[in-house]
């Protein structure tokens, strides 16, 4: 593998090991370790009990499972989710059910998000006083329109 490799640690041998559901997909499913409930509003730190060591030169983004989102109203307050190279902590899942009526259940082992490798540009920063001129300009929020 090109890429290196993504070394895991379990912390709990409850835990699960990150795995992609089909040989194409970009993200590794992150399972939650215990079984848990979030009422309607209401965000709680996911345990996943597994750390890792990226591959030099990579980091993870940590990602919401898009059918979770859609059909129960589930996100990531903080996503995407950075992992740097260097952490060696416990991944954890920062969920929010966004519902305002039902609250979301989960089993232990249950896909919680996702995490994606990816490798960043790093490059250097050069303070400037002018910057390049573009069509777009300092358009930000809002200001393509909606069509």
């Amino acid at each position: 593998m090109s890429d290196g490799e993504l070394r895991v640690r379990r912390l709990d041998p409850r835990a699960q090991l990150p795995s992609r559901a089909h040989d194409g997909d970009a993200g590794y499913d992150l399972r939650a370790l215990d079984a848990g409930t979030l009422a309607p509003g209401e965000r709680m730190l996911v345990r996943t009990g597994i750390a890792i060591a990226l591959p030099r030169g990579h980091a993870g983004l940590v990602l919401p499972r898009s059918g979770t989102a859609v059909r129960h109203g589930i996100a990531l307050v903080n996503a995407p989710g950075l992992v740097d190279e260097g952490y060696r902590g416990e991944l954890q899942v920062l969920l929010l059910n966004t519902d305002r009526v039902a609250a979301w259940s989960w089993e232990a082992g249950d896909r919680i998000a996702q995490l994606v490798v990816t490798r960043p540009a790093l490059p250097e920063v050069v303070e400037t006083t002018e910057l390049d001129d573009t069509a777009r300009g300092a358009g930000g929020f809002g200001s393509s329109g909606l069509r």
